[in-house]
């Protein structure tokens, strides 16, 4: 018993010194923020004193100067936009997938799954020339963009937890004179919740965080998101404006790293729910 103690003590120590490897970055960036420009790259890791310290300066350039807050309405937007959209369409295709058992469902189950593990490098060129035939070159465009390759792992956990749910449930609402639409979204809906929020937080990660996706299909003349916003501050205007950078990297990982603490428990959860064999 004591040596099961000492062990776990010994994994706690080793973990907690492992941790603190990922989050001293992110405290350097959030020290660096507050540093006047000329010191971050000469004393990156030296806490900000009354010569170095600019204050708000940095973040008020973030705003005024590069946009940022226009750039984080359009990220937002997206965001939301495209999450509502993957959970209610592959949701509803994971439950057809379950529930209606032929070589069609088996098909677009394998082609979900399949879509997982295709390298996004073979479909980049391809698909920026598509979005430009298609004029999806817009947020709402960038929505259905996500929606094709946000799918792959949402049906994947949404099928696995479809699974679970006794069919007997489903058997009584038709006989009470439901409709498999408002089967669905009264019956089935509420008990894929856990799933639902495991997903959401999932894609929210993703999407909020992503360059590449926005950076191929969106007009950047119109409209940009924080990560296409960080990287113009990196060489688009002729200089590396650092104090700025590092003002916007911690707003932008500041509500991320928030929404992932406050609903990191519905994560595991989720997927226990949907990890069960058919």
């Amino acid at each position: 018993m004591k040596r099961k103690e000492h062990l776990s003590k010994l994994g706690t120590g080793l973990f907690t010194f492992i941790s603190i490897f990922y989050v001293l970055p992110i405290v350097v960036v959030l020290f660096n923020s507050f540093k006047k420009k000329s010191y971050i790259n000469l004393e990156p890791f030296k806490l900000p004193d009354s010569t170095t310290l600019t204050g708000l300066d940095n973040y008020t350039t973030a705003i005024d100067q590069y946009g940022f807050l226009e750039a984080v309405g359009w990220t937002v937007f997206i965001t939301v936009g495209s999450v509502l959209v993957i959970l209610i369409c592959t949701s509803m295709c994971a439950w057809f997938i379950t529930r209606v058992q032929n070589r069609f469902t088996k098909g677009i189950y394998l082609l979900c799954v399949f879509s997982m593990v295709v390298p996004f490098q073979m479909v980049m060129f391809t698909l920026s020339l598509v979005t430009d035939r298609l004029g999806l070159g817009t947020p709402w465009g960038l929505i259905i963009i996500y929606l094709g390759f946000g799918a792959g792992l949402a049906v994947f956990m949404f099928c696995g937890f479809v699974k679970s749910i006794p069919i007997e449930i489903e058997e009584a609402a038709l006989i009470d004179g439901c409709s498999p639409l408002r089967m669905f979204f009264s019956v089935v809906l509420p008990i894929m919740k856990p799933t639902y929020i495991s997903v959401g937080i999932l894609e929210t990660m993703w999407i909020w965080n992503d360059f590449l996706l926005p950076y191929l299909t969106l007009d950047i003349k119109k409209y940009k998101t924080i990560s296409i916003v960080i990287q113009y501050m990196k060489g688009s205007y002729g200089r590396v404006d650092m104090g700025a950078i590092m003002a916007a990297l911690i707003m932008a990982v500041i509500p991320v790293v928030v929404f992932y603490l406050s609903c990191q428990k519905y994560i595991i959860k989720g997927v226990a729910a949907g990890a069960v064999k058919g």
